[in-house]
């Protein structure tokens, strides 16, 4: 029988018996990149209507911090284009050691030279920074136009004002293979954590994802017999795995959603840029928190969670053997990377 969650009693449960406490929150849609494997280069953005204010977010935000969600991630699109960011972050910043236990950002780094500082004193102390290639040429492929040097001066301002970095990597067959190894060089050499993900097959793109996908047991066969990796029981939050690297403070994580399932402990649903609350990255359904908020408040908002927890899918289905269908036809940009 499926649990019957209440915003009443502290904690949330999902229909599964499974604790939430981790929300992820896209704050626009918008992206100052193009990544390939994410959305396709003509993309048609939400109009600003259909996107939840600020203000909005965070009187959701603080309704989860209130029943239970320990961890909150701002995501995007590129969450630092959007106007006015910081000021959410500061808001939902001053919750940290109280309600919240972490506030966290992912970002493409772009910005980030800018925003570092800032993002610090308002109680943010860890940045993911999604950079799928150190080398120009393949950075300015994958990204369509970006520039690889500006990201790694917005990863260098992070660390210098007390950010810890971890990089994300998409891993992707016959395009960045060979820049593994050499990135997490690297990130020992300059103290940050490195996670590697499957590319996963959400929205429309201008390429088959089957051409790219590189599957992580296949990388972690080779980056076995150059690394000392020794399994760590390190836990961000999220469904990554963790590998410590020997000798070194880095950690090597995974996020495998086609070659190993994480589904049985997923703690997090997701709060897209229109306001729809996802229960899973990998299914459509999902409850419009926007259209509660806007026309009941926030007792509407709490009963639309109370029925989003006992409607949370058991596991994805993810495919991306070649010609497949996406899995969900929104891109990661609308729901949050």
């Amino acid at each position: 029988m499926a649990c019957e969650p209440s915003l009443k009693a502290p904690g949330l449960v999902d229909g599964q018996g499974r604790a939430i406490r981790y929300l992820r929150i896209s704050v626009t849609d918008r992206c100052d990149l193009r990544c390939r494997y994410c959305m396709s280069e003509a993309m048609t953005f939400l109009p600003r209507e259909a996107v939840l204010s600020l203000e909005e977010i965070a009187l959701i935000a603080e309704r989860f911090i209130a029943s239970g969600v320990r961890k909150i991630r701002l995501t995007g699109g590129e969450p630092l284009v959007r106007r006015d960011m910081i000021d959410l972050v500061r808001r939902l910043g001053r919750q940290v050691g109280t309600g919240l236990d972490e506030l966290t950002l992912t970002t493409n780094g772009t910005q980030l030279a800018k925003h570092a500082e800032a993002l610090h004193d308002a109680g943010v102390r860890r940045v993911n920074v999604s950079m799928d290639s150190r080398d120009s040429g393949t950075f300015r492929y994958i990204t369509r136009h970006g520039d690889v040097a500006q990201v790694l001066d917005g990863i260098a301002a992070a660390k210098a004002v007390g950010l810890a970095v971890k990089i994300n990597m998409v891993a992707l067959k016959g395009l960045n293979e060979d820049e593994i190894a050499p990135m997490l060089d690297w990130c020992v050499d300059q103290g940050h954590d490195l996670t590697l993900i499957e590319t996963m097959p959400l929205g429309l793109i201008d390429e088959d994802r089957a051409d790219r996908f590189l599957p992580l047991t296949q990388v972690m066969s080779a980056l076995k017999g150059r690394f000392d990796l020794s399994f760590d029981s390190h836990t961000s939050g999220g469904p990554a795995r963790y590998w410590r690297v020997g000798g070194t403070g880095t950690r090597l994580g995974l996020i495998s959603p086609l070659t190993n399932n994480f589904c049985a402990t997923c703690n997090r649903v997701r709060l897209s840029t229109d306001g729809k609350l996802h229960m899973c990255l990998g299914h459509e359904d999902s409850v419009d928190l926007k259209a509660a908020i806007r026309s009941g408040g926030l007792a509407e908002v709490d009963a639309r969670i109370a029925e989003a927890l006992v409607r949370k899918p058991a596991r994805h289905d993810f495919d991306v053997s070649p010609g497949a269908a996406p899995a969900v036809a929104r891109h990661m940009s609308v729901t949050g990377g």
